[in-house]
């Protein structure tokens, strides 16, 4: 009765609970069925919904983060670097001008700089191709400048 009046998941979101990722397709008294990526369908019962921590990644919009990271060998100017991925998402569709992609430093090494590309797709239900297209044009990029990946 909590799912019917309280709202926290709806038929059409995507959710993630145990593990498993995938929509709602049907909310029951007792049960829901959820529709994972690889076609099978998930029956959780509700009182696993309320009681297990869930992650609705399309509760208050459908946009979802895409992450990218690569390792650059040390020397290679930086600032290339991030220019170079901020520009891959800029033109890859699929991808949100805004928020506008952003680009960290978020580790390096003596071996290694990795940068990791931040940016957003309302293509919720297909992120994963959208991250994999954007990791095509990355490579593609760094293969015409001759970047090395390390």
């Amino acid at each position: 009765m909590i799912l019917l009046f309280e709202r926290p998941i709806k038929i059409g979101d995507v959710i993630e609970i145990g593990g498993t990722l995938g929509e709602v397709r049907r909310i029951g008294i007792r049960a829901c069925v959820i529709r994972t990526a690889d076609g099978s369908e998930i029956i959780v019962p509700n009182g696993s919904l309320i009681s297990n921590q869930v992650t609705n990644w399309t509760f208050s919009d459908r946009a979802r983060a895409v992450e990218v990271s690569v390792n650059i060998v040390p020397g290679t100017d930086s600032q290339r670097i991030v220019d170079l991925l901020k520009s891959a998402a800029t033109n890859q569709p699929g991808i949100a001008k805004e928020p506008a992609p952003q680009v960290y430093v978020v580790n390096f090494t003596a071996g290694a700089i990795t940068f990791q590309l931040s940016a957003w797709t309302d293509r919720y239900q297909d992120w994963a191709q959208v991250r994999s297209d954007l990791a095509v044009a990355i490579s593609d990029a760094f293969a015409r400048e001759k970047i090395s990946i390390a």
